[in-house]
Order: C-alpha cells, then sequence, then structure tokens
C-alpha cells in the first residue's frame, strides 16, 4: 500500500490531494502486470477506470475522429491515461493502449475516484482542475467532446462562467498553497536545513571562540556579531534596531531592482536574437563575447567618467554583469529549441513572426528563468563591488567603510544581511518562474487519455 501511494504521490493530478484521500485513492487501487503486445483497451470500449504506469512502456494511439495535437505517443512510469473514465455523460474510450514491453499498471474505478474526490471538496476540485487543464492542453477537442471534461466537482462544465467561479479559484489555490506548505513542513527538507546552518554556525564558534585557530582567532566571533546585531544600542552604531541598518538594505534593494528590471528588458529580446538571427549573431556576438570577460572593477574609471551623481555608475556596474547572464543563458535557451519545431511550424503555414512568438519564446523560456535566476544573484555580486569604489549607502558601503574603520563585527553583519537579502530575492524569482512555467510541469507529467 505504501508503494502504491508514493506512486499516486508521484502523479501530478494526485500531488494535490490530501493524505487520507490518497490514501484512499491507492486503496481503491489493483495491480495489474500485461506482457508486450497485450492491448489494455482499444477505441470504443466503455471507460470506466483510469491507469496510472507504474513501469514499463505503453503505446498509446488516439482515433483519427479526435483532433488531438498528437495522435501517438509513447507512455512512460508516472503517465495516467483512461481519463475518459472520468468524463461527465457517455464513457467511451478515444484511444487504442498496447504495451510495447511487459507493463505493471495501477488500476482505478473511475466511479469510486469521483466519489472520493467529492467527499475532499477543496483539494478534490484542485485535482479536477488539473486534470481538466492537462486534458485541454494537450488535446484539441471537439465540442461534443470537450464539455464532458469536468473541471471541477461541483457541477458539469460549461462554455460559460458561472458566479463565484474566480472567488472559489482562488480558495482552491490557497489551499493548494496551504498543502504544500505543510507537506514541506513534514518532509525532513526543513530539518536537514536547519542542521546545515547549525554546523556552519557551529564551526564558526568553535574555530574562532573556542579553539582560537590561527588565521581566525582575529575574527569577530558568533556571540559578538549576534549580540552587536541585536543591540538596541550597538557599539559600532548598526543594529536592527536603527534606522540607518535598513536604509542601507533599502537602497542596495532598490539598486538591485532597478539593475535587475534594466537587464532582463535589454538582455531577454537580445538573446532571443542572438539564438534566432544567425546573421545578428554573426554581427553582435563576437563583441558581446569580448565585453563579456571584462571584471566589473575595471568598469569603475569608465563609470564614473560616463555617469554624473554617485546612483547612476552603482546602477551601472550592477547592470552589466547580470545582463550578460541573462543575454547569454537566453540564447542558450533558443539554440536548444529542436529544429524540426520551426520547420513544422513553417510547413504549416506560419510565417517568422508567429514561428518566432509561438516557438522559439515558450521553448527558451526554460533557460530565460535560469538565466534570471543567475542574474539576479550576480547583480548582487557587482552591486557591492559598485558600491565599494562609488557608493554612498548600501550593504556595499558598510562593509567597505567597516573595514577601514576597523569594525570587524560590522562587516560581517552586512554580509549576512548580504546573503539573506540575495536569497530572498532569488527564490522570489524562482517562485514566479515555476508559477509562470506551470505548463511546462504539466506537459512532463502528462501521459495521455
Amino acid at each position: 500500500m505504501e508503494q502504491v501511494e508514493q506512486l499516486l504521490k508521484r502523479t501530478l493530478p494526485f500531488q494535490v490531494v490530501s493524505p487520507e484521500t490518497l490514501g484512499n485513492i491507492a486503496g481503491i487501487s489493483q495491480r495489474e502486470t500485461f506482457s508486450e503486445g497485450d492491448v489494455i483497451y482499444s477505441a470504443g470500449q466503455s471507460a470506466n477506470d483510469v491507469y496510472v504506469l507504474a513501469s514499463g512502456r505503453l503505446h498509446h494511439a488516439i482515433t483519427p475522429q479526435v483532433n488531438a495535437k498528437i495522435h501517438e505517443k509513447s507512455l512512460n512510469a508516472g503517465d495516467v491515461f483512461g481519463w475518459a473514465a472520468i468524463f461527465e455523460g457517455e464513457r467511451i474510450r478515444l484511444a487504442d493502449v498496447s504495451c510495447t514491453e511487459p507493463v505493471e499498471v495501477l488500476r482505478i474505478d473511475g466511479t469510486k475516484l469521483l466519489d472520493l474526490l467529492r467527499r475532499d471538496r477543496n483539494f478534490g476540485d484542485a485535482a479536477m482542475r488539473s486534470f481538466s487543464q492537462l486534458i485541454s492542453q494537450q488535446y484539441y477537442l471537439p465540442p461534443s467532446v470537450a464539455n464532458r471534461v469536468p473541471s471541477t466537482l461541483a457541477a458539469p462544465a460549461t462554455t460559460a462562467e458561472e458566479p463565484g467561479e474566480p472567488a472559489a479559484q482562488m480558495a482552491s489555490t490557497w489551499t493548494l498553497t496551504m498543502y504544500r506548505a505543510g507537506e514541506w513542513i513534514r518532509s525532513p527538507d526543513p530539518y536537514l536545513m536547519m542542521i546545515g546552518f547549525m554546523l556552519l554556525l557551529g564551526s564558526w564558534y568553535l574555530t574562532v571562540e573556542v579553539f582560537k585557530l590561527p588565521r581566525f582567532e582575529d575574527l569577530p566571533g558568533l556571540t559578538t556579531v549576534v549580540t552587536e546585531w541585536f543591540a538596541t544600542d550597538p557599539m559600532y552604531g548598526l543594529s536592527i534596531h536603527t534606522s540607518e541598518y535598513y536604509q542601507h538594505v533599502w537602497v542596495s534593494i532598490r539598486r538591485v531592482a532597478i539593475a535587475f528590471l534594466l537587464a532582463t528588458a535589454l538582455g531577454v529580446p537580445l538573446g532571443l536574437f542572438l539564438g534566432w538571427s544567425r546573421t545578428f549573431r554573426e554581427y553582435v556576438f563576437p563583441v558581446f563575447e569580448l565585453l563579456r570577460p571584462i571584471p566589473i572593477l575595471a568598469w569603475v574609471p569608465l563609470a564614473i567618467i560616463m555617469f554624473t551623481g554617485s546612483e547612476t555608475p552603482v546602477i551601472f556596474l550592477t547592470f552589466l554583469a547580470s545582463f550578460f547572464a541573462t543575454a547569454l543563458n537566453t540564447m542558450l535557451g533558443v539554440e536548444s529549441i529542436d529544429e524540426s519545431y520551426t520547420r513544422a511550424a513553417y510547413c504549416l503555414g506560419a510565417n517568422r513572426w508567429q514561428v518566432f512568438r509561438e516557438v522559439i519564446i515558450p521553448g527558451a523560456m526554460p533557460y530565460v528563468f535560469t538565466g534570471l535566476q543567475i542574474s539576479v544573484g550576480v547583480a548582487w555580486f557587482s552591486l557591492v563591488a559598485g558600491e565599494m569604489v562609488s557608493g554612498q549607502y548600501g550593504l556595499g558601503y558598510v562593509i567597505n567603510t567597516s573595514y577601514t574603520m576597523v569594525r570587524y563585527p560590522t562587516i560581517i553583519i552586512g554580509m549576512v544581511t548580504l546573503g539573506i537579502v540575495g536569497y530572498a530575492t532569488s527564490a522570489m524569482v524562482r517562485v514566479a518562474g515555476n508559477y509562470m512555467m506551470q505548463w511546462r510541469l504539466r506537459e512532463m507529467a502528462l501521459g495521455g487519455r
């Protein structure tokens, strides 16, 4: 039973149900094995069961009468198929499913599955939304079929939006978010993370304050830094209780945000065109590669000469490294797209702009968001260098002035604050990327029907 639950938990539509419902679904699941060449079901048969492929590989062929994006595909372990068993009204198979090698599947009674999901109202609706989105995005269904794909458990799907649906969707999304947060807390991940931080802090305390090892004895100790950081009357004038501390943090965040937005606005289009147009790349990429390895500190004199004031040079220096990281990863994303997709789009009558909009941009998005995560990290590296040279406020300025004034605990405070704020901004970019890339997760988890 535990193995069945683990398999279901890795399957996208069942990831969102409560642990109790997941156990009940596992209870109505039956293991079945098939040999190579066996037919699990054929088009036109009555659809009573939903299947989860536990091991092996299947060939899934949709009947030509159904206007599907992909008529034939291979299903692998973890894929869900047989979705017609949860349709509203008449449930008839629309595909032939056969074994290309020995397989093991979980057979789940469709009627019992719907009953279990109805009992779990919040999570059940989330699971049905997941089913509906996956089916709708994989297939171009005729209206006679599409209208029978349930999006919720409350009522049959209709083309008109029902009153209160946005509120219900918000409630379901909030419930799903809270469930995932609870799953993370119950997992070993947060506790392993805490152990990692404890090992780091413990090593710092032992090497500096207890054993006083060479090269470490002159560093500020853990207790000294913590005492200074949280002091209401700090010895060196900077702690969480002073307004100056938050002013430095805010100035650094503002500079990084401006530089990051500029790097995204300029780097993503440049990377798309570098990867898409060979002629454009031949003109621009050599110059791009010539400038990219130049260290940020080497740009400092030119930045001070080119830009007036103390704020603009810092933003420019912060922008540079972020811009190169964003543009390069975007270009790699475009180059990673299989040329067969663009050729197929042209064969279907798409013009050059349509190919760029419908194939190039979506195909490069995974690399774009990877580049943005790298970009926001290197933006903080560049910011510190810029603030050390020409800044008047900011965390880099704090670190530099603290060194010259022999305020070593304040150096550590500035460094730790940089790490915390930098981690938070990277996490925000990662969350935004995951939210905007949900279609890719659904495609990867999507099996057949």
